[in-house]
């Protein structure tokens, strides 16, 4: 971060010590002043400060009752007291009430509030950051926990199927009894590789390198239709592109990729069976600045009391062929990585819209 986006809410009762400490270094930070401490809070109320300085003698309130009285609702700036007089009382008070960082004497010296700041942005952007680190942190281990709980289903249930059913096939002579054992097994041997997949696909987007590349959308939707056209669900399933780029697109196509995979696969998913012409129709305009992707089905459809969870981890919408309902997290993870959002209308048993916004990446 540039030291211009450091923000500093200067409070002083003389306007020239406002002037003269925002003509010194409004160069260097992005400073906002005032005379008043009720202003003061209004402003911390509009805007996120870095660091608040403020004047011990003021005629409404000291700086330490407004560090106190502040500190509770507006924790995150780092407080700096300026004072023009030494009193101990007054120190004490401003270290254990009002938890000032630093305390500057009048006249300031230039180089002194210059490392004040610099010191006290320090200790601001650690907080920030280690904040940043623990919200990361509990959404890994709760999404470590909800894997383990679902591995146990995923994962096994496949497998313990396909122990019984070659159980069964083993004491069968008839073939045509062994073919469809074979299929059983084959049905629980498909579900067991999506899952791996899916599982694989989160790795990656969780915590592969980004590779930024400049991006052909008739490519990598012909790729993508490539892998899943010889899908046994497929059947008879008819799926349209309307795709229109202009301009260069920047994005991650690993990323893209996931995104157009685990949407399309899942209209061929939910596909409704009683529909004589299913189809899927993907939408992609794309310019230099943004991409707008839409993934439009006549399928089975997602109730509306579902529509604000399918993107969770591990969220299955209701039927018990959902897959492992981890797919729609993944996208819904990809897209935010690349900056974009999605959004989903349904409707039961008439079918669901996709939409996608995706900004270009500069590099």
């Amino acid at each position: 971060m540039s030291d211009k986006a450091i923000t500093i809410l200067y409070i002083d009762d003389e306007e020239h010590n406002l002037h003269s400490f925002k003509a010194s270094f409004r160069k260097q930070y992005d400073i906002t002043i005032t005379s008043s401490v009720l202003e003061a809070e209004q402003m911390l109320d509009e805007k996120d400060f870095c660091i608040i300085l403020a004047d011990q003698r003021m005629p409404v309130m000291t700086g330490v009752q407004f560090f106190e009285k502040i500190r509770t609702k507006f924790p995150k700036p780092i407080r700096i007291l300026i004072t023009g007089h030494t009193d101990i009382g007054a120190a004490i008070d401003a270290i254990n009430k009002g938890e000032v960082f630093r305390f500057i004497d009048k006249p300031w010296d230039y180089n002194y509030v210059e490392n004040a700041i610099s010191n006290a942005y320090d200790i601001y952007k650690t907080r920030e950051d280690l904040k940043q680190r623990n919200i990361e942190l509990q959404k890994a281990n709760e999404e470590l926990d909800k894997f383990v709980y679902s591995a146990s289903h995923d994962l096994r249930a496949p497998l313990m199927s396909v122990l019984g059913i070659v159980n069964l096939a083993l004491l069968e002579d008839d073939v045509k009894s062994q073919n469809e054992y074979l299929e059983l097994i084959r049905q629980s041997v498909k579900k067991l590789d999506t899952f791996i997949i899916n599982i694989i696909d989160y790795y990656k987007n969780a915590r592969g390198v980004p590779v930024v590349t400049d991006i052909s959308f008739e490519e990598l939707v012909t790729e993508v239709q490539a892998t899943i056209q010889y899908l046994p669900e497929y059947g008879n399933l008819k799926m349209t592109t309307d795709i229109r780029q202009d301009g260069i697109f920047h994005s991650d196509v690993m990323k893209l990729r996931i995104i157009f995979n685990n949407l399309i696969n899942n209209a061929i998913k939910f596909q409704d069976k009683a529909k004589s012409h299913p189809f899927v129709h993907l939408t992609v305009q794309s310019t230099d600045t943004d991409a707008k992707i839409i993934v439009e089905d006549n399928g089975t459809g997602i109730k509306e009391s579902d529509q604000d969870k399918i993107f969770k981890m591990f969220y299955r919408a209701g039927a018990t062929n959902s897959g492992s309902g981890i797919g729609l997290y993944i996208v819904h993870e990809a897209i935010a990585k690349l900056g974009g959002e999605i959004s989903v209308t349904s409707k039961v048993g008439q079918g669901s819209i996709f939409e996608i916004n995706i900004p270009s990446i500069n590099i």
